[in-house]
């Protein structure tokens, strides 16, 4: 047996266990937990540190899947942490560790997988976790769940198909590393049908349009702690990484193939976080944002230039990072409030200073705000597209745009968040509350992933790019000078003396006053709260239609699919009428049919 196969084998041994476990022992399944989670997590520490790369009929680990197996790991065994707390009263603690290590041991299977079956299976064992892990949200959760199952179980029924195709027409192949397709010179219609079959695969698990809509649904209903497993953190790595292994190894891409990953990850950039903009509910405004960033990693690679494709995997990498410690700050507050509602939210900074101290970093680092992480990844995107143009792809300026506007768009969206969450008064239902910090368990999974976003921006050009990402991308030039550490020491300078300056000049005395405006005095609960940020977008003539139109479902696959096999079904239904004349005629009729065509046929 190879050794790498222990990644696999451990966890799910564990998980097979936890699922076993009956709810009356306590702390076995734990216990079970932390140990299936760290031992895959420790091998990964040991494969990147003590770098080997292994090329087997079915395994496959080399610089590109070595350090998201790191990540995957890491994920993994912080989120068991977090939901040791979370998790503590959940009367399905037990089976959702067990879900958990499952997917852990189906990730690292794809990861290094090498063998397309192998690969296969894998992925379509995730899609089975992630659909029992997000059914532990309850009878709430049942459709979301439901939704999920569909969206990502038809996208692996393509996933075959297209992998069937690469059978044929390599004639037999089944190692990846054996497999190259080049659609600039041979393309015609199979080889172009398998790549997007692939490719849709990779947008249906990482969550880009139009294959988007169970995200947010899920990361509404979903325990916390699974979402920011999935959704936020192995999905995106996985969905990502198949793209990649697509995009760049299996097969060489056309123009018109570039062209629409292009559009697509611009179009999934813009139009997520315009809807993110409307959410009243912090974990759907999470999801929302989870699609958004997805369209960063997807023009990155579609660029098709090293310093592109490295902004990509980058900010695939740094995704991960903010956007899970943004999940757990999220179910932190659900944990000490019961409600992740904006508007019955406020206040909490001073309540939750830690959770506060981790959504503030992670919220500037998803907005790309300079020296966190998500700058750097982004700043390499835009370089990447700005090298596409001069390349002389003509429509450089387009994806750059939508980039740069869904970047501002994200830190508006994050305003509100913070604002409404954690600043302002706390609102009328709190009142009463003890509400305090979560326990360590909770709290040290966000600071950590929050002190990762500070670690992964500052010293990203030293430590975290030579580490991770370009000993997998090879030839990275950049266009323009960017020094962190250097303009990590400005910003610090520059809040210090801002410091000094707001200390220097307060007043000595204070005069606390009501709230008033034009001279009245407002009652108490008309505070200005930061979910009516940016509710004029929302009744700005072309916006209105739009945002009334999503509420109603209409740009949603799964409604548009399922209102489709519905109307189908009536239709059939309606020509079962049980009159056997009525049933005479449609056989007749068939006959008759079926006699012109052979009758054709036969000439």
């Amino acid at each position: 047996m190879e050794p790498v196969f222990f990644l696999i084998l451990v966890p799910f041994i564990f998980g097979v266990f936890c699922c076993a476990q009956p709810p009356r022992v306590k702390g076995v399944s734990e216990a079970s937990a932390l140990i299936g989670s760290l031992v895959p997590f420790g091998y990964a520490i040991y494969r990147f540190i003590l770098p080997e790369d292994v090329a087997s009929e079915y395994f496959l680990i080399d610089q590109l899947s070595s350090f998201i197996l790191l990540a995957t790991g890491f994920f993994g065994f912080i989120i068991v942490i977090y939901s040791l707390s979370f998790m503590s009263s959940h009367p399905g603690k037990s089976p959702f560790y067990g879900y958990c290590l499952l997917t852990i041991s189906a990730a690292c299977g794809v990861l290094m997988a090498n063998h397309l079956i192998l690969l296969l299976i894998f992925w379509g064992f995730l899609g089975m976790t992630l659909y029992l892990l997000i059914g532990m949200g309850g009878a709430a959760a049942s459709d979301a769940s439901k939704k999920t199952f569909i969206i990502v179980g038809g996208s692996d029924g393509l996933m075959i198909l297209g992998i069937a195709i690469i059978w044929v027409l390599t004639n037999g192949v089944w190692r990846m590393d054996h497999i190259t397709i080049n659609l600039a010179r041979d393309g015609s219609f199979l080889p172009v049908f398998a790549f997007l079959c692939l490719v849709i695969a990779s947008f249906a698990k990482a969550g880009a349009m139009p294959f988007h809509t169970w995200i947010p649904d899920c990361t509404a209903r979903a325990p916390v702690p699974a979402t920011a497993l999935l959704p936020a953190s192995l999905d995106k790595l996985l969905g990502i990484y198949l793209l990649a292994r697509v995009a760049l190894h299996l097969f060489v891409m056309n123009g018109a193939m570039q062209l629409i990953l292009l559009i697509v990850g611009a179009a999934t950039i813009v139009a997520a976080v315009f809807m993110a903009l409307a959410q009243h509910d912090f974990k759907r405004l999470l999801g929302y944002h989870a699609v958004s960033q997805v369209g960063y990693m997807i023009l990155g690679i579609a660029t098709c230039n090293p310093v592109g494709i490295a902004g990509g995997l980058f900010h695939m990498l740094n995704n991960a990072i903010y956007k899970s410690c943004l999940f757990l700050c999220g179910g932190a507050v659900e944990k000490r409030t019961g409600t992740t509602d904006l508007d019955k939210l406020g206040g909490l900074a001073k309540l939750m200073p830690l959770t506060f101290f981790s959504c503030l970093v992670a919220a500037l680092a998803i907005s790309g705000v300079p020296p966190l992480n998500g700058f750097m990844s982004k700043w390499m995107v835009y370089q990447g597209v700005i090298e596409l143009g001069r390349g002389g792809n003509k429509l450089w300026i387009v994806w750059l745009v939508a980039a740069m506007f869904g970047s501002g768009l994200t830190l508006a969206s994050f305003m509100k968040l913070i604002h409404a969450t954690f600043l302002g008064q706390p609102r009328e239902n709190l009142e009463g509350k003890k509400i305090r910090e979560v326990p360590w368990t909770m709290w040290m999974p966000m600071v950590s992933l929050a002190l990762l976003c500070l670690v992964f921006g500052i010293f990203a050009a030293s430590t975290a790019l030579p580490m991770f990402i370009l000993p997998a991308v090879k030839g990275v030039m950049y266009l323009g000078f960017w020094e962190p550490v250097l303009a990590t020491l400005f910003i610090l300078i520059g809040l210090f003396i801002g410091g000094i300056v707001y200390f220097l000049g307060r007043p000595t005395a204070v005069r606390e006053s009501q709230i008033f405006v034009g001279g009245e005095i407002l009652e108490k609960g008309h505070e200005v709260s930061g979910v009516d940020f940016y509710r004029t977008v929302q009744d700005m003539g072309i916006f209105k239609y739009i945002y009334k139109r999503a509420s109603e479902k209409l740009f949603d696959i799964y409604e548009l699919g399922k209102g489709l096999v519905f109307g189908i079904s009536k239709q059939l239904q309606n020509l079962h009428t049980g009159i056997l004349p009525f049933y005479l005629i449609w056989c007749l009729l068939g006959m008759a049919i079926l006699l012109i065509v052979f009758g054709i046929g036969g000439q």
